[in-house]
């Protein structure tokens, strides 16, 4: 395999399962140290050689305490994935103030928070690359999920700024944008349709790729924007969704 991350530190929260857990193991097996974080779990089933704490993003003392110990065990950080989110399948009337802290605080605080705290690491090091994970719901909004897509929207808007911002401390961002990815928060997304079994039928009739996604297909591109061979890649959303939102909402196949 390519080590196209050979001697690259990263740090990546939410590691344990899902998108997270994929890009962990591609950034492993392409030669990076990786630290990597969650509010549950004990990384024991990580790939060797990957560190892990405990961590929730949305709180402050826990970052500080994650930045003391990505420098003890990487020596510096190079690359910073905010991947740790969560989902809640409401409208905005159904929304309660607790929804907003608890999905705001991760979604949007967290992103803000890690941002803030290792930036200024990795300018002192040189510089590097911050991948956060938006989704294509910040920019085309599913139905029942208003707080997710608005915190979708922000993680967005957040990443053009850093890449404006701190362009000139070497600092690159972008987002990715996942379509429908696989995991549990995919399932449980169809699980509040009236017909599940439909609905999953009429996404997948929607993509030009035949197929859902998996958290691999996010990974690789994770990969692509920590390497160095995405150095002129700054400020940018890279939609990866298997061509659904690429067509129009006529359904493919009736026509």
């Amino acid at each position: 395999m390519n080590r196209a991350l050979e001697n690259k530190a990263a740090v990546v929260t939410g590691g344990s399962r899902g998108i997270g857990r994929a890009i962990v193991e591609a950034f492993s097996a392409h030669g990076a140290r990786v630290l990597t974080c969650a509010r549950s779990g004990d990384g024991t089933d990580l790939p060797s050689g990957v560190h892990w704490m405990k961590a929730d993003v949305s709180r402050s003392a826990d970052i500080d305490t994650l930045a003391v110990q990505a420098l003890e065990v990487l020596g510096q950080i190079d690359i910073l994935v905010n991947n740790a989110g969560t989902q809640i399948e409401k409208t905005a009337l159904e929304s309660t103030d607790e929804d907003w802290d608890k999905l705001m605080g991760t979604n949007a605080r967290g992103v803000f928070l890690m941002c803030r705290r290792l930036i200024p690491l990795m300018a002192e090091s040189g510089g590097g690359s911050v991948i956060n994970i938006g989704s294509i719901s910040g920019e085309h909004a599913d139905p029942g999920m208003a707080l997710y897509n608005a915190s979708k929207a922000f993680v967005h808007g957040l990443t053009r700024s850093i890449a404006v911002d701190h362009g000139h401390q070497g600092i690159r961002c972008n987002a990715i944008c996942p379509g429908w990815i696989m995991t549990e928060m995919a399932d449980a997304a169809f699980a509040q349709a009236k017909d599940p079994a439909a609905a999953r039928a009429d996404a997948l009739a929607r993509h030009a790729a035949a197929r859902f996604g998996q958290p691999v297909d996010v990974a690789q591109a994770a990969v692509w924007l920590a390497s160095d061979t995405s150095t002129f890649m700054t400020g940018q959303t890279l939609t990866i969704d298997g061509g659904l939102v690429a067509s129009s909402p006529l359904r493919p196949g009736l026509f």
